[in-house]
């Protein structure tokens, strides 16, 4: 699959129910991940490009195979518009043309739940039922100081 069908298809088994407006963000938050995660000291546990940031393990629960949207990411049904819309909004966002209306978030959840880790986190934006964060810039390791000499 190429990294355009491997968006298309994530796209397709998180949002594919969503409204358009929601699936775009969604796609947004994969590009601004790849733009994060090739940066130099970005986070790696992100993946590598697109196509690795959607595969990347706890990223997108529709990858793994006990997750009940797993069957619509690998056995879509090829006829729907939905997909259809999926597929057109991977094209734009690959390409660049395609505008981010999350601000640079990096994490999202659907507004019915409600994960661990955005308990204590403000939202940048809620889009078509979708909730978006932004993680906060990590402060770089501190240095141990240098063991000093005591006479």
């Amino acid at each position: 699959m190429t990294p355009a069908e491997i968006l298309a298809r994530t796209l397709y088994a998180e949002a594919g129910d969503l409204p358009v407006r929601a699936i775009e963000a969604l796609a947004a938050l994969v590009l601004t991940r790849a733009r994060l995660a090739a940066a130099p000291g970005g986070p790696r546990h992100w993946g590598q490009g697109v196509a690795g940031v959607c595969r990347a393990p706890f990223q997108f629960p529709c990858w793994n195979p006990r997750h009940p949207r797993h069957a619509r990411l690998v056995s879509p049904e090829e006829d729907s518009a939905s997909l259809a819309v999926c597929r057109r909004v991977a094209l734009r966002a690959i390409a660049g043309v395609l505008p981010d209306p999350t601000g640079g978030a990096t994490h999202w959840h659907r507004a019915e739940e409600l994960p661990g880790w955005a308990i204590a986190r403000v939202p940048v934006a809620e889009i078509g039922g979708v909730v978006f964060h932004r993680a906060e810039a990590a402060a770089p390791p501190a240095r141990p100081a240098r063991p000093r000499r005591v006479a």
